[in-house]
């Protein structure tokens, strides 16, 4: 597989901080790694994280 160019989560900490790492790969698949863990990485679909993202920016809905 070529190199991915990973780029840094602007949520993420500092330089020395806890980050996440995202990357398109050659085949349109997202990739996401950590800084405590490079050599875990994750795949998934662009349509599968904007469901994701999408869900966890809507405001919490109460129980009342």
């Amino acid at each position: 597989m070529p190199e991915l160019n990973w780029q840094k989560s602007t949520f993420s900490g500092g330089p020395e901080g806890e980050c996440l790492y995202i990357a398109t790969a050659p085949d349109g698949t997202i990739r996401l790694r950590e800084s405590e863990a490079p050599g875990v990485i994750l795949a998934t679909e662009p349509q599968a994280l904007a469901g994701l993202l999408h869900h966890a920016r809507r405001p919490a809905q109460g129980n009342g």
